[in-house]
């Protein structure tokens, strides 16, 4: 399946910050389209339907201050599944505490963003991940 029609899932539970992420994705023109969960025990509910066969995403965007299961845990299952290991995780957080940056990479996270307050800024970003993850990267088959 092209990389573009493979979905982006943001793990994200503020709705602010899903409408900021949609907001910029479809100012740089992303069209991969985009699936969310609000949670992390949803999150953890597509290793469920990727085993059953449903695409997978070709990029995670994952804050870890989430509801019902913390990110990092999140992030831990992802890259332990034979499934999602190989999908990239971007941590995209608001926590800059050294802490939870070690713990990221130390659990498989590709990147880790922290998020920018303002729109512009935010764009930016988007559209860096969009540049990065859709065409510069070569993913594993």
């Amino acid at each position: 399946m092209n990389s573009q029609h493979r979905p982006i899932l943001l793990i994200e539970d503020n709705p602010m910050d899903e409408d900021l992420t949609r907001r910029a994705f479809v100012r740089r023109k992303v069209i991969n389209p985009i699936e969310v969960a609000r949670d992390g025990e949803a999150a953890l509910e597509y290793l469920n339907l990727w085993q059953a066969g449903r695409p997978l995403p070709v990029v995670i965007l994952l804050d870890i201050n989430l509801p019902k299961v913390n990110g990092l845990e999140v992030l831990s299952q992802f890259k332990s599944s034979p499934y999602a290991q190989k999908v990239p995780v971007i941590v995209l957080t608001s926590s800059a505490e050294d802490r939870d940056i070690q713990t990221a990479y130390k659990l498989g996270a590709n990147s880790y963003i922290v998020k920018p307050v303002d729109f512009e800024k935010f764009l930016e970003v988007a559209g860096q991940i969009d540049l990065y993850w859709n065409v510069i990267n070569i993913p594993p088959h």
